[in-house]
């Protein structure tokens, strides 16, 4: 099981977060069948929306992004309690390395967009999206926190898949630029970060999420571990209400047909058998809400 932390430094100057959720990525791999691109991708996005995940008290985070390459569109979505999932339309999408790297821009494309979301439990979400400047996940992110949460970031990002398909490593860092901090101390963290060895070979060489922060600040106060796990919150109730939020037409439609409904969750694949009965009463549901 990976975990993630939040912290400060340089006296709160910075807002610093890094996660490692190797396990995390490998379950979505086997659940979702993923090519090794797709496995890049889709666990990146994972260890970003898990960073977004751990400020949350409550409620969840959902990260979409949407392009012009064959992967099309990735969700990963995180909650207050450390839980994560995530699909992709395309899990299938195969192109070789290029110079010993998974071409992840290529397959999620640069035409597009990033959006976030943010359900705190009240009526409505807080949404916000740009679009995409590289396809790479972790420069996409980093620009939309910085363009619309107004929250200048750095972002970095990794996942290594060993010549099986499997995971061999995944997780990321980011650091958020607070309004006290000196001109002088964004210079030297732009250094530092662009010295940096990329993130699965850190974690590679046995860093922690806290270890990968301190090459970068020495003085951080951590404020917060978290342990992130794959987990679904699909169920049986959750399919019928979204059925009775179709409506009155679309569910006389389906018994008109009178073939019972199969329905997979994108996420954890599991299925549900709706039976016509089952239908009936949730036709009956949806005319008393009117």
């Amino acid at each position: 099981m990976g975990y993630v932390v939040r912290g400060l430094a340089r006296e709160g100057h910075f807002r610093v977060f890094a996660v490692e959720c190797k396990e995390v990525v490998e379950e979505v791999r086997k659940l979702q069948g993923l090519s090794p691109v797709a496995t890049a991708a889709v666990g990146r996005a994972l260890a970003g929306v898990a960073m977004l995940a751990v400020d949350l008290k409550e409620g969840k985070v959902l990260l979409q992004i949407q392009g012009d390459g064959p992967l099309k569109e990735i969700i990963a979505e995180g909650d207050a309690k450390g839980n994560l999932r995530a699909t992709v339309r395309n899990p299938w999408v195969e192109i070789p390395p290029e110079k010993g790297k998974l071409p992840v821009g290529k397959a999620v494309g640069k035409r597009g967009y990033l959006s976030v979301a943010k359900d705190l439990g009240f009526k409505e979400p807080y949404q916000g999206s740009v679009n995409l400047i590289s396809g790479e996940i972790a420069e996409d992110l980093a620009y939309y926190l910085t363009v619309s949460e107004q929250i200048p970031s750095a972002v970095s990002l990794g996942v290594l898949v060993d010549t099986d398909g499997s995971v061999l490593q995944a997780g990321g860092f980011m650091v958020q630029k607070m309004p006290d901090a000196t001109e002088e101390e964004v210079i030297e963290l732009e250094e530092k970060i662009k010295a940096l060895p990329p993130v699965t070979r850190l974690l590679s060489q046995g860093y922690k999420p806290e270890d990968m922060l301190k090459e970068i600040f020495p003085d951080i106060e951590f404020l917060e571990t978290r342990e992130v796990r794959h987990r679904c919150h699909c169920s049986l109730k959750r399919v019928e209400e979204a059925l009775i939020a179709l409506g009155e037409k679309e569910l006389e439609e389906i018994l008109r047909e009178g073939k019972p409904l199969e329905i997979t969750c994108n996420f954890c694949k599991r299925t549900y058998n709706i039976s016509l009965e089952n239908i009936k009463k949730l036709l009956e549901e949806a005319k008393k809400r009117g």
